[in-house]
């Protein structure tokens, strides 16, 4: 399993989106991380970049609605608190689990 963490600098979300990724490879050993800088327009359309930060498991972005724009922006989580900068740790593992 490969988790690729896609982010701009503009949006500081993805440093907790990061270490929320951190604690969950300590529970799943066998995934690897990678980080995807996308700084460019033509990087964001060329990844379909559907905010900052975005996380995909094997390439699919599991929290990704069908109608989301592809663009620079901070994107939105819904969570069990509300809206959040990025999933938590439990809504990355059940995903993780539900693959």
């Amino acid at each position: 399993m490969e988790i690729t963490l896609q982010f701009f600098e503009g949006c500081p979300n993805w440093k907790v989106a990061d270490q929320h990724i951190r604690e969950l490879v300590e529970e799943f050993p066998g995934i690897t991380v990678s980080r995807h800088l996308v700084d460019t327009v033509e990087e964001d359309e060329r990844v379909g970049f559907r905010g900052s930060p975005s996380i995909l498991f094997d390439g699919v972005d599991p929290f990704a609605q069908a109608d989301a724009p592809v663009g620079f922006a901070c994107r939105r989580y819904v969570t069990p608190d509300g809206f959040a900068g990025a999933p938590t740790v439990d809504q990355l593992r059940e995903k993780l689990r539900g693959l």
